[in-house]
């Protein structure tokens, strides 16, 4: 739902919404259509992702009971789509989701450019508005309610079935959401609501921390390229892209990478 953003190696986590001009805020004029594209590029780091999970896991997880939507997938979609809450629309229009506005929205807007020069977005009062105001639109719209039919705390089913539905038209957005999922462990809030005790599953990917030659999984730093990392682990860059599935040189601070 709102830019495209550059997927740079690294996932302390770069994402959030940037753009080349000043938003400007006005009341006066209407969209006429919805978007969800994620378009973020602001770079944060992990201190800061997880200042931004602990502030909002209480109303993801309150929706997930509420609206059925997993707490992992709102809090990731939160994290993407906002920058972790540093974006210039997260900052200046309390805009977590990259929510454009519709012909029947009524409320305050927020001028941008994203497809094309300064389109409008949804502007709140509070984050929580936001928060409200994605939940409303994914359980209320016909092209999501396939989503709820897939088991509680389905998180990949879920990220997948976003992109599907036209939520984002990034086709890396499911794997994106689910690596924030999986890197900060946010399915350990789908489980808390469902009432399941916590049990870190073998088969989900660990974050590495430490960043060896023994290690399997490299989690991207700040100043990382994939040229300096595929150095460290003497592999070929071309290697290294493939053996991700990456098919440009862009990483974000605190993605995950595979070494195999």
């Amino acid at each position: 739902m709102y830019k495209k953003i550059i997927y740079t190696v690294a996932m302390l986590t770069l994402v959030g919404c940037s753009s080349k001009k000043t938003i400007v805020t006005t009341k006066s004029r209407k969209p006429n259509t919805e978007t969800t594209k994620s378009t973020s590029k602001t770079l944060t780091t992990s201190e800061v992702v997880n200042r931004y999970i602990e502030s909002y896991k209480d109303i993801a997880m309150s929706n997930m009971k509420n609206f059925g939507i997993p707490a992992s997938i709102i809090l990731a979609q939160g994290i993407l789509e906002s920058g972790a809450g540093q974006s210039k629309l997260a900052l200046t229009a309390n805009n977590h989701f990259g929510i454009k506005c519709y012909t029947d929205w009524t409320g305050e807007t927020s001028y941008h450019d994203d497809d094309s020069s300064q389109e409008c977005f949804r502007k709140y009062k509070n984050p929580n508005e936001s928060y409200q105001d994605h939940a409303d639109i994914v359980s209320k719209r016909k092209r999501y309610a396939s989503l709820f039919d897939l088991k509680k705390g389905d998180y990949k089913g879920w990220a997948k079935g976003l992109r599907a539905a036209g939520y984002a038209t990034d086709p890396k957005y499911p794997e994106k959401l689910i690596s924030y999922i999986e890197s900060y462990h946010l399915y350990e809030y789908d489980n808390k609501v469902l009432g399941k005790n916590y049990t870190f599953d073998k088969n989900q990917k660990t974050p590495v921390v430490m960043n060896n030659k023994s290690a399997n999984q490299y989690i991207v730093q700040q100043g990382d390229t994939l040229y300096s990392i595929s150095k460290k682990y003497n592999i070929s860059v071309e290697e290294l892209k493939r053996q991700n599935n990456i098919s440009d040189n862009a990483i974000s601070i605190g993605q995950s990478l595979l070494i195999k």
